[in-house]
Formats: structure tokens, sequence, C-alpha cells
């Protein structure tokens, strides 16, 4: 094993951190988080998904919230796609730097979350990926459920690895693993990771996590002892997926960088910052957010309720 000495945290509460929260938020108040992430140190942010406002109503002014971002030459702002017809419409806006294609690791999630089995998703996403590639768009891909399904259960190792494989073929600029509904454990992040870092060599990998049953800061430990480079964090640890059933919040950004901080392994974020916007979000959303350590603050000398 080869643990990471430093690592990108990818800024999600824009975009999977509000996207199953029944306050939907103003575009203006989106903006102001993705503000904030950025005053916090963070360099690349998913802003939002292109999917349809009827089946997400809470990333509806997609559009409108990317005219809004400040245009700046060190940030990556990503928007998530499920199809052709949401790449396109994040290629219209002409304000992302990047685009995540979602495929799914087992047909009963993918044809409900998209309308897609996994044979038609590789398909679609192998595709945008190559279209990407023409165009000079950074493109990365996402296998979703892939430590478990909440309708078909196991998903075997080999079917990731076999996505993974035929994803890779396309050309992303990075391959992602999501635990969608936060029931993977370390040993499968080791297993799956391994496994890709060994049959895909220097494609560079991200992970993401959710804290359902709270062993997302754990498998976060585990993907940095095989060498992922970025993992995904939300601020105040809110998220989830609105097709998952119980699939609560993402590993939350202020508990993993003060992980990060205590291990010495180096990252982007400033750790008194995200408190901060993790309490402005909470008084938004109108309700204390599952972050443990905005409530406890940093030590030694970090911020304190």
């Amino acid at each position: 094993m080869t643990m990471a000495r430093s690592v990108t945290v990818m800024e999600v509460s824009p975009r999977d951190g509000l996207q199953n929260e029944s306050v939907i938020l103003s575009t203006d108040d989106k903006l102001t988080l993705i503000h904030r992430a950025l005053a916090a140190g963070f360099r690349r942010i998913e802003v939002t998904s292109f999917v349809h406002p009827t089946r997400v109503p809470q990333m509806a002014d997609a559009e409108a919230v990317c005219q809004g971002l400040p245009q700046r030459g060190d940030v990556t702002y990503a928007g998530l796609i499920l199809n052709r017809r949401g790449y396109d419409r994040a290629r219209a806006t002409g304000r992302l730097q990047e685009v995540g294609m979602v495929v799914p690791a087992s047909d009963t999630f993918g044809t409900r979350n998209q309308g897609q089995s996994v044979d038609e998703s590789v398909a679609v996403g192998c595709e945008i990926l190559r279209d990407a590639a023409r165009r000079g768009l950074r493109a990365t891909a996402t296998i979703a459920v892939a430590f478990g399904c909440p309708f078909e259960g196991e998903v075997a190792a080999a079917r990731v690895l076999d996505i993974a494989k035929r994803l890779a073929d396309a050309g992303p600029v990075e391959l992602a693993l999501a635990d969608t509904i936060g029931v993977g454990v370390p040993g499968q992040v080791l297993e799956l990771f391994g496994a890709l870092r060994n049959s895909l060599g220097a494609l560079p990998l991200r992970a993401h996590f959710h804290n359902t049953r709270n062993t997302g800061i754990a498998n976060a430990f585990a993907a940095l002892q095989v060498g992922v480079e970025t993992l995904d964090a939300s601020i105040g640890g809110i998220g989830g997926c609105p097709f998952a059933p119980k699939a609560t919040g993402n590993i939350a950004t202020e508990d993993l960088i003060y992980m990060l901080d205590r291990m010495r392994i180096g990252h982007d974020g400033a750790l008194d910052a995200v408190i901060e916007t993790s309490h402005w979000l909470g008084s938004v959303l109108g309700k204390e957010l599952p972050a443990m350590v905005s409530r406890a603050g940093g030590f030694p000398n970090g911020a304190t309720n």
C-alpha cells in the first residue's frame, strides 16, 4: 500500500449536497455557497447537475447557476450528467471545465435513476467521453452503487471492474467509484480500488463516499492507502440520492479535512472557513447539519462553536 501524501478534495455540496434537501435553495444562495467554497480554498467544485427538473427540482436552475459562476483560471467547475441531453446542456453553458458522466453498476438502479440499463449507460457514457476528448473538455466517469445497490443488494467486484475497463477504453481523465447508499466498508475499498489501480495503471482515481452507516471517513482513509488522488466531500455532510431509499449524506468536508490535517496529508481546504460555511448553510437550510467537526471544533487550535 502507498499512502497518499496529498489529495484533492472535490467539494460537492452545491450538487450532491443539495439535491436531496427538502429546502430548495435560491440560485443566489447556491452561488454564495460556491463563493464560500472558493474562499475556503477549494479549486474543484461540482456545481450542479443537468437532470430533468421534474425529477430533481433542486437542480432546476442549473444553467442559471453556471451563468453566475465567477470565471477564474485556478478553478475547475464540474457538472454531473446522466445522458446525452444533459451533456449537451452542460456544454451549452460555456461555463464548465468538466463534465462527470454517471454509470450505474446495477440494472435496477440504472433504470430507476436514469432510465437506462448498465449496458445502455456504458454505451452512452463512452460516446460522451470520446466526444468530450475530441472537444478538449475534461470528462470523468463515475460508477454509481459500486459498493452495493439498494434494490439488488451486493454488487460483484468483477462487475464493477468490467464496467471500469469498458469506460476507461473511452478515455476519461479520471474514473470514480461511488458508494451511493453508504454500505461500503474499508475492506471493499481496498479491494476495489486496489484492483482498479492494477488494471487501469496511471488513470487517476476518485472516491465518492456516503456516511449512511458511519463508515464514510474510514472508507476515505482506506482510499488514501491505495493512492486515490481525489476524495469527494460535502460541507456539513449534507447530501443523498433521491432515487436511493435511506441514502443519507456525503462524508462531511470538515470531518475529512480535520483527518487530513492531523495526518499531515496535503489538501486545499481551510478548516475554519469550512466550519463557518457549514454553520451558514445550516441556517439557510433551517436545521443542524450532520458534520461532527462543526459541532466540536478543530484541535488543538482550530475553530470552535
